[in-house]
């Protein structure tokens, strides 16, 4: 290893073999394995963005929109690029971030000073700001600024402000949805998003001569609600009133086209504005008309009377003695008000709604036969509507209608409904005695404006048309059109009260009812939640019943049909 040579040809091996080396790994790169070393290349400065589908609207009946997807964009900053602006003009004052702030800024309502911070730094990619509309993300970008871009995105609106708010629902920040016809009919109206894959440089521009692909964005389908946006509002606004007016802290109201399940309108109170959930107070955001549940009360009594009347055990004329309280097996069960012994009739029963009267009804049939009437009606299973959190109720089994509840189950209590499924059920009398599953949504709009059904609603006959035809004759007796609340003016009006006390002690009234008395299609339910004290359905309710009727009447072109209401012998 001492002689110079010998080391010289040592070293000589060595730089052969490194060079050899090199040469090896760089015919394996440019060569062999060059297409692999490209991908990879390619694939570092590729970038794919997404393209949000705009959710479909969603329409009244009569195609007004009612929620509505709008075009945004967020802009965003490649602040390592802004220096380049206006950098090879020969005339320009300033250049670089400090013209490019002075340009942009009232583009973006910003002061320079905001603007230029923001457009300062290293950052290749920073948002400036989001949900612009399309005026401020064209003015921007014909600035031609280098490294400033925009993004599509959608912002949810709801242009009648809370009007059907409760319905409708809302979504998240993110598009999600979160609550009401956008969620149950999100597959519809979502969509599905798209993309945009694309090369970019080192400062993260856009290489013209790159790859670019576009899958376009396919925006949702339109849902067309069965709510008519004029009678929905006035819904709303008379529910307010009478909660306002009665200390309630709750309210629904419920217009029903009995003939073909066609929800018209389904208002509560206290609602929220779609366009700001997080303003009202997390139990106003669902529907109370469905998922809250309570004792029927009075309106009850028009099941155990239709039921007696069906099974042929009594007529409208069947005679009885009414005393003010009464005790069946042990059990004592009294009229809501004190009044001397009265011979009323079965119309007379119903018109000055006894309980004690309604319990002889009832005594003409087993508890399972009333059980399973009430079933037929609807009662103790939901109602199919097409909203979330809906409660079906609780309608327990006969054989569970043990001591004073065999007899009060008769007057409507010790079982729960909802609002809708009430409406519904009485629904049936207005519709020659089948009741038609309630429905919110006419159909998903077609590309051709065309409106799809989603099917058809459900019909079960609960009871014959000759019952039916006797319930409506009884209930537009119970209705003094002269000088009850309910009254509507050049009309007929059936209807039935209800009032009931819940565990906490507080009541719920109410007052179902329909006109023309003798040729009905919408049936109007108003219901009052949270009474401090007992109000009664003639009282609290009655008068927005009244209101809302006349409205909608005038709403749907229902003109009077003038048929005198029926007065039946209620004494004998």
């Amino acid at each position: 290893m001492g002689d110079p040579s010998t080391r010289h040809r040592l070293l000589i091996s060595l730089v052969l073999v490194a060079v050899l080396a090199l040469s090896g790994r760089l015919v394996w790169v440019q060569g062999l394995d060059a297409s692999a070393r490209a991908e990879e290349a390619i694939a570092q400065r590729t970038v794919t963005r997404s393209i949000p589908a705009l959710r479909g609207d969603i329409t009244d009946r009569n195609g007004t929109v009612l929620a509505s997807s709008v075009q945004r964009y967020d802009l965003w900053v490649n602040q390592t690029q802004v220096d380049d602006y206006l950098a090879n003009s020969k005339t320009a004052e300033v250049t670089g971030v400090e013209a490019a702030a002075q340009e942009l800024a009232p583009v973006l309502g910003w002061s320079v000073s905001e603007t230029e911070e923001a457009l300062t730094g290293e950052a290749g990619f920073a948002y400036l700001r989001k949900n612009v509309e399309p005026a401020v993300r064209d003015a921007a970008i014909a600035l031609g600024i280098p490294g400033i871009g925009a993004d599509p995105v959608a912002d949810r609106i709801y242009p009648a402000g809370s009007v059907a708010g409760n319905v409708l629902g809302f979504v998240g920040a993110d598009g999600t949805a979160l609550a009401g016809t956008e969620l149950s009919f999100d597959d519809e109206l979502a969509g599905a998003d798209g993309k945009t894959t694309y090369e970019r440089g080192a400062q993260g521009q856009i290489i013209p001569t790159g790859k670019q692909e576009t899958t376009p964005a396919v925006d949702g389908s339109d849902v067309v609600l069965t709510l008519d946006r004029d009678l929905q509002w006035k819904a709303q606004q008379v529910i307010a009133s009478s909660v306002e007016q009665w200390g309630a802290t709750g309210g629904s109201a419920v217009a029903y086209n009995a003939r073909t399940g066609e929800v018209l309108a389904l208002a509560e109170s206290p609602t929220y504005d779609p366009n700001s959930p997080g303003d009202a107070d997390a139990e106003d955001l669902g529907n109370r008309a469905i998922s809250s549940v309570f004792e029927p009360g009075s309106t009850g009594k028009l099941f155990t009377i239709a039921a007696a009347i069906e099974e042929g055990t009594v007529t409208p004329e069947s005679q009885y003695d009414i005393p003010y309280e009464k005790y069946f097996e042990g059990e004592r069960i009294k009229d809501s008000h004190s009044h001397p012994d009265q011979r009323l009739t079965l119309a007379g029963v119903l018109k000055n709604s006894s309980n004690v009267g309604t319990v002889q009804i009832s005594e003409t049939l087993t508890p399972e036969v009333r059980h399973d009437y009430l079933l037929a009606f609807g009662l103790g299973e939901k109602t199919g509507v097409e909203l979330p959190g809906e409660s079906a109720g609780i309608v327990h089994p006969a054989s569970d209608w043990t001591g004073r509840t065999r007899y009060t189950t008769s007057f409507g209590q010790g079982y729960s409904v909802n609002a809708l499924q009430m409406v519904s059920a009485v629904g049936t009398f207005a519709n020659d005695g089948v009741r038609v599953q309630p429905s919110l949504i006419s159909g998903v709009k077609e590309a051709d404006g065309s409106v799809r059904p989603l099917g058809e609603p459900e019909s079960t006959r609960v009871v014959s048309s000759e019952t039916a035809a006797t319930m409506q004759a009884l209930m537009d007796n119970a209705v003094d059109d002269e000088t009850s609340s309910a009254a509507v003016s050049g009309y007929a009006v059936a209807g039935k009260t209800g009032t009931a006390q819940v565990p906490d002690g507080t009541y719920t009234a109410s007052f179902i009812g329909f006109a023309p008395a003798d040729d009905p299609e919408i049936v109007i339910g108003v219901f009052l939640f949270g009474l401090d004290t007992f109000i009664s359905g003639s009282k609290a309710a009655a008068p927005a019943f009244s209101e809302l009727t006349t409205f909608t009447l005038q709403n749907q072109g229902i003109a009077p049909t003038g048929v005198p209401a029926r007065q039946l012998e209620n004494e004998w």
